[in-house]
């Protein structure tokens, strides 16, 4: 029954989708140019943006790398949450009678080690040694008399194992000391010592993962999208095809169309990538998302919108600078020097646990704030006040670039005949302003 509503919804939406074709081609110009547009830019600009957004959604590059970054992304968490499941379960035979409060406290060591504990009670010492040589079990406890293992120099869980065999030999040595029930229970609940951290780096285990996927997240996606930004642009300089579009519309229309479409596509991907990737940790029970605060989520993703606005721009006036493919790397080579810088850095940190002088200052510099500041998010190093301080400067200094950028797109784009250099671009600038 399932499968035939699935077959209805098919045919009903296919009949849907071949009215609303039939409806657009009697529509006047008007309106079918109305629909074109992106639904919240009118306008040319929302004409060129929705233009870029069809070619990008149509393109094979775009599907074929989305299903491989989210089949990355789904190997990334299911594979070792399946590995550790496996491998991390510690257990132990038991001979004769184990003690429900031992049980308890051997439990809690071994889940402050990430590991789950599993007890299997064995008949008798030959049998328990048989399991162990199976590998069915990791250590077998036989009575209060000894702990028993293959080889405890390469055993996985050695640290665990040797922390058995001290709270054994503690219990014994409780029980020998004819101590009274209450002396023994405040033996048993005795805390260890402060421990004082020099360093105060306020970030749990579980948060590297989430930092670390952020800004590989953040670095690829800029990568990939200024690139198509830079080579779209160049494309259309070469193929002469820019000189029809320029015949309708502004180069600033068709600039900040271009890269308000790219940058749709760019955010659109990435929030399907977040999604997907918290989605699935959650459903796996993974740990690699585990305790990622929303507002950790939410500032991978503004950044990652803030550093395409800001790169885009620079990018897009590049790529009008080019005439061919091989000029390409010799351009954007000097134009991802921040972003790498950045890149290395902000890992560092995050994989160090500490916010250094460099990584902050970073943070509030616009090229390379969109890698630090999630970096200093992670690590919880940074107020709210000096969050938004480094978004409005990099708002700021975008208004700034994106000028900077539509002057010298609207002077090289038409320019012909090899790569024109920035010196001779801004010669032209102050040329046409005397």
């Amino acid at each position: 029954m399932r499968y035939v509503l699935y077959a209805v919804l098919v045919v009903v939406a296919l009949v849907a989708a071949r009215r609303r074709r039939a409806r657009a081609s009697s529509t006047p110009v008007e309106a079918r140019r109305a629909a074109y547009e992106m639904p919240f830019v009118r306008g040319r600009v929302g004409i060129v943006a929705a233009r870029e957004v069809r070619e990008r959604l149509r393109g094979r590059m775009f599907r074929v790398g989305t299903v491989l970054i989210l089949a990355v992304v789904a190997a990334a968490i299911v594979i070792p949450n399946l590995h550790h499941r496996h491998a991390a379960a510690l257990r132990v035979g038991v001979v004769g009678e184990l003690p429900a409060n031992l049980r308890a406290q051997i439990t809690r060591d071994a889940r402050l080690s990430g590991d789950a504990t599993i007890f299997t009670t064995e008949p008798n010492v030959a049998r328990a040694s048989a399991q162990i040589t199976n590998g069915r079990v990791d250590l077998v406890i036989v009575r209060d008399e000894r702990v028993v293992v293959g080889n405890i120099a390469t055993s996985p869980h050695a640290a665990e194992i040797a922390q058995i065999a001290q709270v054994l030999g503690v219990a014994r040595a409780l029980a020998s000391a004819h101590l009274s029930a209450s002396q023994i229970s405040i033996l048993e609940h005795a805390g260890g010592l402060t421990i004082t951290s020099l360093r105060h780096a306020h970030v749990k285990p579980t948060d590297v993962g989430t930092s670390v996927i952020g800004l590989i997240l953040i670095f690829m996606i800029l990568q990939q999208y200024n690139t198509w930004t830079l080579i779209g642009v160049m494309e259309e300089k070469s193929s002469r095809v820019i000189e029809v579009l320029l015949a309708t519309l502004r180069p600033i229309q068709l600039l900040t169309g271009k890269v308000l479409g790219i940058g749709i596509i760019a955010f659109a991907q990435a929030t399907l990538v977040v999604g997907f990737a918290f989605v699935l940790a959650k459903s796996v029970g993974s740990s690699m998302l585990r305790g990622a605060a929303p507002v950790e989520l939410v500032s991978i993703l503004i950044w990652l919108l803030l550093g395409y606005a800001f790169y885009s721009w620079v990018y897009a006036a590049a790529g009008s600078m080019t005439e061919r493919q091989d000029q390409i790397q010799a351009v954007a080579l000097p134009l991802s020097v921040p972003l790498i810088v950045s890149y290395i850095a902000s890992l560092t940190a995050v994989e160090s646990g500490h916010a250094s002088l460099f990584i902050r200052i970073l943070a509030y510099v616009p090229p390379t704030a969109p890698l630090a500041m999630p970096a200093l998010v992670g690590l919880r190093a940074v107020t709210w006040w000096a969050f938004a301080l480094s978004i409005l400067v990099s708002l700021l200094a975008t208004l700034g670039v994106a000028r900077f950028a539509a002057g010298v797109y609207h002077r090289a784009i038409l320019r012909t005949g090899g790569r024109v250099p920035l010196r001779e671009a801004l010669a032209l600038r102050r040329t046409r302003a005397t």
